[in-house]
């Protein structure tokens, strides 16, 4: 269906060196997409691009510099696409061990970045009239999880913002929303100190018997990205096998 594929678009992915974001990245350029990818890992991403066919572009930025944010935003053309994937997480961290140094870093990859980079390319006029803006999100944005107060405090505020820009940007037809996954096998796992089988038992509590891969969260963003979903705007898409029907 024409409507599906993102022919002739030109996407930009933040944090396309791994994990959910290189997944994006592939599945984006097989679906006829240019893509531009971003991370700090210039092997890594030369590995993706090479994946993604020709047409790919190669971004060595440090999406906390506010700085390499601000030169990658001049250099870029006008983009149909924009998927936010680079984050941290806050591997188990209990409360009482939070420390203004984590907080500050947490804050300016999941949040800052996000928006000050949407922020620059609106201002410079980056985007194109009809495009699509995806935020990577969680399903901690709405379920608490003991130490991990920090990672959930951040996706919920990315989750808001995207709620409040999309109202900002929508005179545009510009369209901004999130996905948020539940457990996905990347490279961002921390699974702490559980057991291989208490690993396995957690997976199984999942309606689907499984974590999900990066490429179940790519076929949410190629649909966002598309022009099937272009009456869709300031949505959060859960993508997460199952497990917060039951209100887990």
């Amino acid at each position: 269906m024409p409507q599906f594929t993102l022919d002739g678009k030109t996407i930009l992915v933040t944090g396309a060196s791994s994990g959910i974001g290189r997944g994006i990245a592939i599945a984006c350029a097989k679906a006829g997409a240019k893509c531009i990818l971003v991370a700090r890992n210039e092997e890594r991403l030369n590995q993706v691009a090479a994946e993604c066919g020709s047409g790919a572009v190669v971004e060595k930025v440090d999406v906390a510099n506010v700085s390499e944010l601000a030169a990658l935003v001049e250099r870029v053309p006008v983009l149909d696409g924009l998927v936010q994937c680079a984050g941290l997480s806050d591997k188990h961290t209990p409360l009482k061990f939070l420390k203004e140094e984590f907080v500050d870093q947490l804050f300016a990859v999941n949040v800052k970045a996000p928006i000050l980079l949407l922020a620059m390319l609106e201002k410079k006029k980056k985007l194109s009239k009809g495009a699509s803006i995806v935020l990577m999100s969680s399903i901690s944005s709405f379920c608490g999880a003991p130490a991990h107060s920090l990672y959930c405090a951040t996706k919920g505020a990315l989750t808001a913002f995207a709620k409040a820009a999309a109202l900002d940007l929508a005179g545009k037809k510009i369209r901004i929303n999130t996905i948020a996954p539940g457990m996905i096998n990347t490279p961002l796992i921390d699974y702490g100190n559980i057991s291989e089988d208490q690993r396995k038992a957690n997976e199984l509590l999942y309606p689907l018997k499984r974590y999900g891969e990066p490429e179940d969260v790519a076929g949410a963003a190629i649909y966002l990205l598309s022009d099937a979903s272009a009456w869709v705007t300031g949505q959060q898409f859960v993508v997460d096998g199952g497990i917060t029907a039951g209100g887990v």
